[in-house]
This record gives C-alpha cells, structure tokens and sequence, in this order.
C-alpha cells in the first residue's frame, strides 16, 4: 500500500516536471531524510567540515594567493589533497546515503527502512569513491584531447551513481549503460542539469554572499601589504566560508534526488520498466 503523497520515480518525465518532483519530493522528505545522512554520512561530514576549516585557514593568511603560494607552497598544497580528500568521502558517502534512501523509498511504497539504507551505504561507499576517481580520469582526459569529449562524458556520467545503484550493475557496465541512457537523449539531460544546476547555484550562491561581502569590503579597508612571514589568518572570513561551503555542499543532497529522476525518466523511455509493472499491478 502507498503512503499519502507518495511520489513514483519510475515514469517519464519533462524538464519542469523532473524539477517540480525534485523539490516536491525533498521538501516532503526534509526531516527524515537529513536525519539518516547525518546519522550515517555523519562521519564523513564532520571530517570534511574540519579539512575545509583547515584549508580556508591556509588560504586567509595574507589573503593573497600569489603570496601564499610563494612562501607555504607545500603547506598550501597538503591543505588542498586533504580537502580534495574529504570531498570525495564525504560526496561518496552522502550520495551512497541519499540513493540508498530513495531505493527504499520505492521498494517500500514511501516507506523507508533504515537498515536497508545502512547495508545499501557499506555496499556502495567505496564503489561511488572508486566511480568518483574513474569518472574523473575520464572527463579530464577528455578534456585534455579535444575538450568536447570531456564535455560529452560529463554527462552521461552525471547519472552513474543512480544507475550502479538502481540496476545493480558493476563499474565497467554502469559506465556502459550511461552511454546507453544518454543515446538520443543527451541534449534532453543535459539542459535538465544546466537549468537544475543554475538553481542551485543562485540558491548557494546566498549563502556565499556574507563571505563574499566580507572579502570585498576587505579588500577596500585593508591597508597596507601584509608579508607572508606576519600573516595571520582571518577567522571572520574562515567561518563564513565554513559556514557558506558547507551549505552548499549539503545542497548536493537535492541534485542526487533530481540526478534519481533524470535517471528513472531516461530508464523509462529506454525500457517502460514502469509501464510494464503499473500493467502487471492491475490484476493486483
């Protein structure tokens, strides 16, 4: 039986749609949701909140770049591996969190069941870490080639985590079903990311907005150069980019339900997976 206000993932879906669902569905799911990633990503994201603090320390020192990568190269450089470092783990943790959470949401009509999303995090953790790595070797390399390449890949890609997820499927044949989902349908998904990725920019971006005010203003009231050696960090600008950063990271949670959707509206033109089973159900 469905709960109220049960919403299906598994039909064919427009740009507006996919967006509308998106939210609704987040919006509908706000508290349980959270809940289960801090309960679980919990880890990951208090170590990335701490490899942030420390690399946005590193940075505000002197708030000159140029200065900075002169005199602390190698401090500067260790920062950003080890918040680089915790990115990954954290974004490997919390889309393993978030689609395990939406897979039981479906199998269990609107219901979900913790346990089934903690076995689904151990089983998929390091899968989305090692996807995460190869995906980027990919779209670099593309990059690097003729640039459009790495452009095309980055798409298909965009739904990997969804499709090992959902279709249970290894590394090397995931990779091969997001070129076969993307087969006519690239323009369609890719318009859907760039106006869901200008959303949630816009969105960020205001959480951004006092770190940025405050840089600005710095930049007119700071008097003087401050040398390398006497440069101290500023801890105004450290939390607000703390603050500011970490909200938006946590926004990733949306585009993992909008990233559900595109996949789900693609699996459907490819295979009417729920079509076949909304007729199977009519007997029921």
């Amino acid at each position: 039986m469905q709960q109220k206000n049960y919403i299906e993932f598994k039909e064919e879906r427009d740009l507006g749609a996919i967006l509308s669902d998106t939210f609704s569905f987040f919006r509908q799911n706000f508290k349980p949701l959270f809940k289960i990633i801090f309960k679980i990503a919990g880890p990951a994201f208090l170590l990335l909140v701490a490899a942030l603090t420390y690399y946005s320390y590193m940075v505000s020192g002197g708030n000159s770049p140029a200065t900075l990568m002169q005199s602390r190269t190698a401090e500067f450089s260790i920062a950003f591996l080890v918040f680089a470092l915790a990115l990954l783990i954290f974004y490997s943790s919390l889309y393993a969190t978030v689609l395990n959470y939406i897979k039981s949401y479906i199998i269990n009509n609107g219901m979900v069941v913790e346990e089934e999303i903690k076995q689904g995090h151990r089983n998929y953790f390091a899968k989305f870490f090692l996807f995460f790595i190869v995906s980027a070797i990919l779209v670099i390399a593309g990059l690097f080639l003729l640039v459009l390449p790495g452009i095309y890949l980055m798409v298909p890609l965009s739904i990997g985590t969804a499709v090992m997820i959902f279709n249970e499927e290894s590394l090397t044949e995931t990779i091969s079903s997001c070129l076969h989902y993307i087969k006519d349908n690239w323009w369609y998904t890719f318009f859907t990311l760039i106006v869901f990725g200008i959303l949630i920019y816009i969105i960020g971006y205001i959480f951004q907005l006092p770190a940025v005010i405050y840089t600005v203003m710095g930049i007119f009231t700071k008097s003087g150069e401050v040398s390398a050696a006497t440069a101290e960090a500023d801890w105004v600008f450290v939390i607000l980019n703390v603050f500011g950063s970490i909200v938006n990271y946590l926004l990733a949670t949306v585009s993992v339900i909008c990233i559900s959707f595109i996949y789900f509206s693609l699996n459907e033109k490819k295979n009417f997976t729920g079509t076949y089973e909304n007729i199977d159900n009519l007997g029921n």
